[in-house]
């Protein structure tokens, strides 16, 4: 089966188990409607009547009982049912090119000033980390959002492809991760997590230990005595003593559960720690991914159970603020300092556990987010890695985001003999797009994923783009001063040493055609003499004839086509210098008399 055939198929299964526990609910209703009926009816009889006993009202009571709890299982498992079925609509979505809106969309990581992020929408409304991001923890989407801003090594993307093969069919493991928790809840923050384990415990003194203990065992003593003898003197005196003992430590206490409280949500991080536990039961078969989840560990010092337990510690820690807590157990119980003693005992057990379960969590949910990519994409092969420095050969490369009806595929190649392709072309001709689809399906390649391409073979690469480049108000940058920025950007990535891929469109088009020129031709032997590769795009066609480096730079072109007085593209990659124009037909077009 394909994976739409698949998912079609899973997708009607939960629609049917949907409708056949909705029924079912309607059921357990009227069960209970008809339980309480006899209940009133046993109660009249029994307080009126006197028919019978008052322990036969037990009966209908424990029958509602259990069909409450038999109803809230159901209802747990029908929404459980219905997040299945709408994981399952969002994937035939992305299958059927109707994806953009409904995904993550943004995250921390995106800056406007990264060398390629905002010129290859790696980020926003129909991204690639749009399109690619499964994770349900904010390390997971941190952890991809640094896999698509910076490139591993070979032996990094040799595991990573060894893990996305072994994840990329458990559908069944895809589909328990996607219906954990609430789609809505505030995910868990890895930095904040792990700040908190490394702060100092504050509650070391043994006295506050022993005071926590003994003082409420002596107040239940005191509340005892008071029962038995009508003496509650010694009761209210415990009492003051817990309060002043609460206002001693307040510098202590309110910091620590500030600090506890603020670390996570209780609800992600029980999502977090059923997350972990499933993928605990999971019985992985790639070494990479079973060293992987390694840090998880066994027994009683497994990581799902301890978050489980740090997650009742913050829902307590949340709760201190309930009206009940603050005036019937704050002081008689000490709560807040019980609960910052129960936080600072889960620190000393498992403050040194912590890293290890983030690195581990954030790159599992990264790699399954780019299975989940390679499962629904099966014709997408894992680009080959060379060592050879600036190669990229690409054959019937698409763009990654582009729908399949529309993408037009190109073979392109780069290398050390010809490291510059100069593109030119008409307005609309697919310039941009064709640095873009070069871009981000390097961005895939160097992240671990699949590529579009029948096939890609590539040296690990650095990008630096210059295509989305805007003025800046604030900044207070022309258009021409921020691509002069970018493109300093771009050479100093290449000083730096390693293998860069640079993407220029519309090169240098804010200034005039003599400064332009040479200018493209002083950057692009500068990029050469780095020993970087990459493609530029120009409308001005006297760049294609820069005699200084015209062994370096290879010219080629994508045309338009006039038929009945409509213009036509075909986006294809012809070498050669562009013949054709369209800039005065577009004006033309646009009601404007040239």
């Amino acid at each position: 089966m394909t994976p739409g055939e698949l998912y079609a198929a899973r997708l009607a299964s939960r629609d049917a188990r949907i409708a056949a526990l909705q029924r079912s609910d309607a059921r357990f209703g009227a069960a209970r409607l008809a339980v309480a009926a006899i209940g009133l009816l046993a109660g009249w009889m029994v307080g009126y009547a006197h028919w019978f006993p008052g322990v036969w009202l037990t009966v209908p009571i424990a029958a509602f009982a259990a069909l409450v709890a038999a109803q809230s299982r159901q209802r747990r498992e029908l929404t459980r049912t219905v997040r299945a079925a709408e994981f399952y609509r969002r994937a035939i979505a992305r299958l059927e090119d109707r994806w953009a809106g409904t995904g993550i969309q943004d995250h921390p990581r995106d800056d406007a000033h990264h060398p390629y992020a905002a010129d290859l929408d790696v980020f926003g409304r129909g991204s690639l980390f749009e399109l690619l991001c499964t994770a349900r923890t904010a390390m997971g989407r941190k952890t991809l959002a640094d896999w698509l801003l910076g490139a591993a090594d070979s032996a990094q993307l040799h595991h990573r492809h060894e893990c996305i093969d072994d994840l990329r069919a458990r559908l069944d493991l895809h589909e328990a991760l996607a219906v954990l928790g609430e789609a809505d809840e505030a995910p868990v923050s890895a930095q904040r997590l792990l700040a908190w384990s490394r702060a100092p415990n504050m509650l070391t003194a043994r006295w506050i230990g022993a005071l926590a203990v003994g003082l409420p065992t002596v107040l239940l003593a005191a509340l005892l005595w008071g029962f038995l003898r009508d003496q509650w003197l010694a009761a209210l005196a415990v009492l003051v003593i817990e309060a002043a003992v609460l206002y001693a430590l307040r510098r202590v206490l309110v910091p620590n559960l500030s600090a506890v409280a603020g670390v996570y949500d209780a609800d992600g991080l029980r999502t977090c720690a059923r997350l972990v536990e499933r993928i605990e039961r999971e019985p992985f078969e790639a070494p990479a991914l079973r060293a992987l989840v390694a840090p998880f560990g066994r027994g009683e010092r497994r990581c799902s159970a301890s978050l489980a337990r740090l997650a009742w510690i913050g829902a307590f820690a949340e709760a201190r603020e309930a009206l009940s807590v603050r005036w019937l157990l704050t002081v008689p119980l000490l709560y807040p300092l019980q609960v910052a003693r129960a936080a600072e005992r889960w620190r000393g057990a498992h403050a040194a556990d912590v890293p290890g379960w983030i690195e581990a969590i954030g790159p599992f949910e990264a790699l399954a987010s780019l299975a989940q990519f390679a499962f629904e994409h099966p014709d997408f092969p894992y680009p080959q890695l060379c060592t050879d420095a600036g190669v990229f050969t690409a054959q019937a490369l698409g763009h990654p985001l582009l729908p399949a009806s529309r993408c037009v595929h190109n073979d392109v190649s780069l290398s050390s003999a010809a490291p510059v392709l100069l593109v030119s072309g008409s307005n609309m001709s697919g310039k941009s797009t064709l640095l873009r689809a070069v871009g981000l399906n390097v961005v895939l390649a160097m992240a671990g994923a699949p590529v579009n391409a029948r096939s890609l073979r590539l040296a690990p690469l650095s990008i630096g783009a210059s295509i989305r480049v805007n003025d800046s108000l604030q900044e207070g940058q022309s258009r021409f001063s921020a691509e002069l920025t970018r493109l300093r950007q771009i050479v100093a990535i290449a000083e730096r040493g390693g293998a860069l891929l640079f993407l220029i469109d519309e090169l240098l088009q804010g200034t005039n055609s003599k400064d332009r020129r040479i200018g493209a031709e002083g950057l692009l032997r500068t990029l050469i003499d780095l020993k970087a590769i990459g493609i530029a795009t120009t409308h001005d066609l006297a760049l294609t004839e820069l005699p200084g480096i015209a062994l370096s730079v290879r010219n080629v072109h994508l045309r338009e086509t006039m038929r009945d007085g409509v213009m036509h593209f075909d986006y294809t990659l012809r070498p050669g210098v562009v013949t054709t124009s369209n800039g005065v037909e577009l004006m033309r077009a646009m009601g404007l008399r040239v």
